[in-house]
């Protein structure tokens, strides 16, 4: 029985909501444990379950994880100030994940604490919707299409979001980065109309 049907049976059998909850929680726990750091990840995962049971009926499709994490990444945003402190304190190990390529090209000429706090420091001064996106990519395990679902904007709005915030990060990290040299969201970009 795919998510919907859980959610639909849900709404007149109370507790058939308890599925949902054992299918997605530790997802959704996971998620806030890596961006608010155990100590707000409890109160964020309860309150996340809290909402989608009141908000049941609204959900349409077969996959609830996106929307659980869109509704777990909008109770983030009052623990701005935590999620900052804990951003801070994340291993670089974590931090790494967030641009495992960009983080291993610094590596050799930074120790891994500085980066780590440069990281964090980058990610406290992103908007938002581009913080976001990224975090629901790297700790939410969502691709594009479950990011489009879990904030509600296009696709192309979330490759923009994450492409900018990588860029920023790239930046804040490397000095020798320049963004002009990278690939265009990995497509090709049209040959230039020749001048006749």
């Amino acid at each position: 029985m795919h998510d919907g049907q859980i959610m639909t049976r849900s709404i007149t059998e109370r507790a058939a909501f308890a599925e949902l909850y054992d299918r997605h929680e530790r997802s959704v726990y996971r998620y806030a444990a890596r961006r608010l750091g155990p100590s707000q990840a409890d109160d964020t995962t309860s309150e996340t379950f809290v909402v989608a049971f009141a908000r049941r009926a609204d959900f349409v499709g077969h996959d609830a994880r996106p929307w659980l994490l869109g509704i777990a990444t909008t109770l983030m945003h009052k623990f701005a100030r935590q999620e900052a402190q804990a951003w801070r304190g994340m291993l670089a190990a974590d931090l790494a994940r967030v641009d495992s390529d960009q983080f291993e090209a610094v590596d050799d000429r930074l120790d891994a604490g500085t980066t780590a706090q440069q990281m964090g420091a980058t990610l406290a001064r992103l908007p938002a919707g581009d913080r976001d996106a990224l975090l629901l990519h790297t700790f939410g395990d969502l691709d594009y299409e479950g990011i489009s679902k879990a904030l509600s904007i296009p696709i192309g709005t979330v490759r923009s979001r994450i492409h900018r915030a990588r860029r920023k990060l790239r930046a804040a990290i490397d000095p020798a980065y320049r963004p002009e040299k990278e690939a265009h969201h990995g497509r090709d970009l049209a040959p230039a109309p020749s001048a006749e």
